[in-house]
């Protein structure tokens, strides 16, 4: 190879790295949530407004769209969920829209590796659900958002332009929870901490109550902080045994008192009116 020419070509190599890292009129963006005990995973395109109308002119009303730019919106999730009613098994799926005047309509697709609308395929379509449009506050640039994040629940929102399609998607955490605590209550030198947040958990869910006031119990001899003998005193109230947890709330609210802890004095307070019927 001429020697002259090498300069030449290592420019241009060179020219070529630098082009695959310009900036993107639409770029990059991904947001993770965990539902429950439940990891989603959302990886799209962001494009922008742009001072255009986007839907009803740009995408028009009733026709499939990417739901982003660039390489399909792609959605995934570590364990089963229920997006609106409708069961999706774990996975990761591809999202269409169909956006319209009052609804919407997403659609979850087992192909993961497209680009635009052009090979989609209806056949392989896994989930077709309702997203219901309303008016939003004005967003320049694509947004898609997890919010009401609570009870093994979210809201999915859509939102761009003036306009946000919304989804909830629920993950129980109950099953996987239980074995988690089995597990964790299976090593040794199990702590006092261990067996309290296992109680909570029971008792949050209103299950295995009976387990729930042992291991209480166990935290409260391992270790009578206020905040486990509140514990004990929900699990005593969850099993039937009411006075006994009157007695027990009052001996963690003093506790907290002393420990300077307001938000656990307010907690004691409730339940011991609620448990007293006043």
């Amino acid at each position: 190879m001429n020697r002259f020419l090498l300069p030449v070509a290592a420019a241009a190599i060179s020219f070529a790295a630098s082009a695959q890292d310009l900036p993107k009129s639409s770029p990059h963006g991904a947001v993770e949530q965990v539902i429950g005990l439940t990891k989603v995973d959302v990886d799209y395109s962001r494009p922008s407004a742009r001072d255009r109308q986007i839907f009803g002119d740009l995408l028009p009303f009733g026709k499939l769209w990417r739901l982003g730019a660039n390489m399909n919106t792609t959605i995934e999730f570590d364990g089963p969920v229920v997006i609106d009613g409708n069961p999706l098994e774990k996975g990761k799926y591809s999202m269409f829209a169909i956006p319209d005047k009052e609804f919407w309509t997403l659609i979850f697709n087992k192909n993961t590796q497209l680009w635009g609308e052009g090979d989609y395929k209806p056949e392989e379509d896994v989930l077709r659900v309702k997203a219901r449009g309303s008016p939003s506050e004005p967003t320049e640039t694509l947004t898609i958002s997890f919010d009401e994040v609570k009870d093994d629940q979210a809201r999915m929102d859509i939102r761009w332009e003036r306009t946000r399609a919304s989804v909830m998607i629920k993950a129980d955490a109950t099953r996987q929870g239980m074995a988690n605590v089995k597990e964790a209550l299976a090593k040794e030198d199990v702590k006092a901490g261990t067996y309290n947040s296992c109680a909570s958990f029971a008792l949050d869910r209103g299950v295995m109550t009976k387990e729930a006031l042992e291991w209480a119990g166990k935290a409260v001899n391992m270790d009578p902080k206020f905040y486990f003998i509140h514990t004990l005193a929900r699990a005593q109230a969850a099993n039937g045994m009411k006075q006994e947890a009157i007695a027990t709330a009052e001996k963690s609210m003093e506790a907290a008192k002393k420990a300077g802890d307001l938000a656990y004095v307010k907690k004691n307070e409730a339940l011991i009116k609620e448990w007293a019927g006043k």
